[in-house]
């Protein structure tokens, strides 16, 4: 299985990246970062639409697909990890979306597999990013028996 992360927006180098590049770095499994932006200055509902198009064509045919939205399932980092180890055992491609300022477009609430949310605090999609990596660290660490997650 191999993880993607699509998202909306680019990471400069500095704080984001190095934080990103840490959590990348500690997983043992694959995953690749893919990020969309769509330059032109559109209103907020056609922005919406065009980068729920964007992150929709990175989606490899029959991978599970979890959007990070607003109006997901808000989950224990245990209960993560228990959902994170039934994706795994689909085997198919899992692919997280993370959608721009405006949120996802209907397309991608529609074709989303599970919606998740880090909570009912609206985060900036650059801290989304780094907040899914931990949260896949210290899944990993979880479902090995490692000490790191404490309860």
């Amino acid at each position: 299985m191999r993880i993607l992360l699509v998202a909306v927006g680019r990471a400069k180098a500095g704080l984001h990246r190095d934080l990103e590049e840490v959590y990348q770095g500690r997983l043992t499994m694959p995953l690749t970062i893919v990020e969309v932006e769509e330059r032109r200055k559109l209103p907020a509902a056609e922005r919406r639409l065009r980068e729920g198009e964007l992150l929709l064509a990175r989606v490899p045919p029959r991978a599970t697909v979890v959007a990070l939205d607003e109006r997901g399932k808000s989950l224990a980092s245990a209960d993560f990890a228990a959902q994170f180890s039934k994706w795994q055992g689909r085997g198919a491609d899992l692919v997280f979306l993370i959608g721009g300022a405006d949120g996802h477009a209907d397309a991608v609430r529609e074709r989303a597999d599970a919606m998740l949310s880090f909570g009912p605090m609206t985060w900036p999609h650059l801290l989304v990013r780094t907040l899914l990596l931990e949260q896949l660290y210290r899944a990993q660490h979880i479902l090995a028996g490692h000490p790191y997650h404490r309860d």
